[in-house]
């Protein structure tokens, strides 16, 4: 079965029950496996092939799982609707959509809007650029906390033991320029709760700079991180920090988070008439 960075748990004493071996057969798929056949799913899954034809043709019914006209498998439409009743989800994308659009329209940044899982940040809202830094993100999308902007948000305000977890681990380098000295990124990770915000320049792609700020609950805690993805020398850093600022606390208080009313954003799209930062000083 395949492992994903960040996921814990005795697999193999899961997959021995029979809750475990369906979920193994619906954690086959992925972002870069969105379609698969059933030789494949019993692979992904180490499953033998009558079990996984015996899950898949249950997952099926019940409406986990859809047949594509040519014989492979795909996630249903059943796993969207239950994921719309996760706070973390669909909800929590629904509140920030707004939010994140009029953000997107006024910068033409690539923005995400992520959630921790384990050691990685997983995207739940993308809207990619036309114009700014060319980068392949899409939902679902999975990083290590400590090279993307959002995960170093996320990261920075998780109890002192998982970020000792994740700083005492493997840190995977994806540029020359991507930190991985533990006691350089403890040292951003203090300047992110002190500050509020991260710069990460060249972290994951070169030539691009992610901005990112948190996103806090009713109970004032960090549950989620924006970031706005733009092009080296692209845009002055300053003002897009202060617009992702005012962005992440405008997305708080639309969830409950108690947020300074001179801070918050309106609900709307009256942004869409603001010039783009790249034309202020």
């Amino acid at each position: 079965m395949t492992t994903t960075p960040g996921h814990t748990g005795n697999d193999q004493l899961i997959r021995r029950t029979a809750l475990g071996r369906a979920l193994a057969v619906l954690d086959a798929f992925g972002p870069r496996h969105r379609l698969l056949s059933l030789s494949e799913i019993a692979r992904r899954a180490d499953l033998t092939l009558p079990t996984t034809h015996r899950l898949v043709s249950e997952l099926v019914a019940w409406g986990a799982l859809e047949r594509h006209p040519c014989g492979h498998y795909f996630l249903g439409l059943r796993l969207l609707e239950l994921a719309a009743l996760a706070p973390r989800g669909l909800q929590l994308r629904e509140a920030a959509f707004p939010y994140l659009d009029d953000l997107h329209q006024a910068t033409h940044a690539n923005v995400h809007l992520g959630v921790r899982d384990g050691h990685e940040v997983v995207y739940v809202e993308t809207m990619r650029s036309r114009v700014s830094a060319q980068i392949s993100s899409k939902v679902g999308d999975r990083w290590p906390l400590h090279v993307s902007g959002t995960g170093l948000v996320l990261l920075a305000y998780a109890d002192r033991a998982l970020q000792d977890e994740v700083l005492s681990g493997p840190l995977a380098r994806y540029t020359p320029k991507t930190v991985v000295d533990p006691q350089e990124l403890r040292r951003i990770l203090a300047e992110v709760r002190r500050t509020g915000i991260v710069i990460a320049h060249d972290q994951i792609t070169m030539n691009a700079v992610a901005v990112a700020a948190p996103v806090r609950g009713p109970r004032n805690d960090v549950i989620a991180a924006i970031s706005a993805v733009i092009a080296t020398n692209e845009m002055p850093l300053g003002p897009l920090a202060a617009r992702i600022t005012e962005t992440a606390q405008a997305i708080s208080h639309a969830l409950g988070a108690a947020t300074p009313r001179a801070q918050r954003l309106p609900a709307r799209r009256h942004s869409r008439s603001t010039a783009p930062l790249s034309a202020v000083a």
